[in-house]
């Protein structure tokens, strides 16, 4: 059996090596690093595969999300909801543009924001929602946008994680993730389905006048050299990366299938369980779609009820399998962000989460001997 890797770069690597060496090498031959024609060129297919009138890449996805709310006026003092249980990143750019971060829990099935959360912590001065699609399925946006129509706020999603999946409306629409709300953010670290070899983001509208603002804020405010029109940074997609990216967005889909029959694996060989959840795609009758892209399974996350969780952990790396809790600390809990404004009494799911989740190997390249491996390694466990 190959060896167990959280993520398996390598490998999938392999699979593109001719394409990503040969574009690598023109790049290096034309000196074209920035804004080059491979950057240019990404931007373009990635619109036509988000179906979104605009892509602004970005050098990281925490960039992608400041500069979305930058671009969108938001002032300091302004209140911007978002999850509790999520990467820091998402509450990071919130507090560093002088914004006051507002913090509500989360669905125990889908981990993604609570709507009722969300409509109580509406304030006078809320001005935005940041929905982050957690694990590779999107919030409930039908609701989310319903809420911002009702009350004027942006809706700024963070698809760092779901980049590919579908969003199905309640009237039978579809629509990519990061392409619904006024705009969307994404990263292009290594690990994620639509992965670069070193940093990278971009940001999604169909908005145009945003869009524009968008282009000036992340080249240092500048539509034409050396005249700043606009407060801008420092944040631009190398081309070397671009190529990679534009290497692995063809195979996306493929990728993204990959992970969701390895998921299926995973829950066929560890349903009925009394102390372990399957995630769930909650779009489709609690089960993982066959005909859908509603889930792409970015982390592939258990819940793990009889307090064991972390001697799981132990367990599987005893065994040399590696897995990740995503997360372990709740932000609002977090030194940097902690606020006498919250009540624990208002993050029960998320407080019983970070006790309970564990993520399993999640990538393109996993064999069924392996999963074999990884699962029978958990039910000896459990039931141990």
């Amino acid at each position: 059996m190959k060896k167990i890797q959280m993520v398996d770069l390598g490998g999938q690597y392999e699979g593109i090596k001719e394409q990503v060496n040969s574009a690598i090498a023109t790049i290096l031959e034309t000196s074209a690093f920035i804004n080059g024609p491979e950057v240019r060129s990404f931007q373009s297919e990635l619109e036509e595969y988000l179906g979104v009138k605009h892509v602004i890449p970005c050098a990281n996805g925490t960039d992608a999300l400041q500069i979305a709310m930058m671009g969108l006026g938001l002032q300091p003092g302004d209140e911007v909801i978002t999850a509790d249980f999520t990467f820091a990143a998402t509450v990071e750019v919130i507090a560093l543009l002088q914004l006051t971060p507002v913090l509500v829990d989360v669905e125990p099935d889908s981990f993604n924001i609570d709507i009722a959360a969300v409509e109580k912590a509406i304030t006078p001065k809320t001005k935005a929602i940041v929905p982050v699609h957690l694990f590779g399925q999107c919030a409930n946006m039908d609701a989310i946008m319903e809420l911002a129509e009702k009350h004027n706020l942006f809706v700024i999603e963070d698809n760092a994680q779901a980049i590919g999946a579908d969003y199905t409306f309640d009237d039978g629409r579809k629509q990519k993730a990061g392409t619904i709300g006024h705009v969307g953010a994404t990263s292009f670290f290594p690990s994620k389905n639509l992965g670069a070899y070193g940093d990278g983001g971009a940001i999604f509208t169909n908005d145009d006048e945003l869009a524009h603002t968008l282009r000036g804020v992340v080249n240092h405010g500048m539509y034409e050299r050396y005249h700043h029109d606009v407060v801008g940074v420092n944040s631009r997609l190398d081309s070397i990366q671009a190529a990679v990216l534009r290497a692995k967005l063809p195979k996306l889909d493929s990728y993204c299938g990959s992970r969701r029959a390895a998921a299926r694996s995973y829950t066929e060989a560890l349903k009925g369980q009394s102390h372990i959840i399957t995630p769930k795609t909650v779009k489709c009758e609690n089960q993982i779609c066959d005909t859908c892209s509603c889930h792409v399974f970015h982390q592939y996350t258990l819940r793990i009820t009889n307090g064991k969780r972390d001697a799981l952990v132990k367990h599987l790396a005893d065994n040399d399998i590696p897995c990740g809790v995503y997360y372990p600390i709740p932000l609002h809990k977090q030194k940097a962000y902690v606020d006498k404004r919250y009540n624990e009494a208002d993050f029960p799911v998320t407080n019983q989460l970070i006790k309970e989740v564990i993520s399993l190997p999640m990538h393109t390249e996993l064999d069924d001997e392996q999963i074999a491996f990884i699962t029978k390694t958990v039910l000896d466990f459990v039931n141990g």
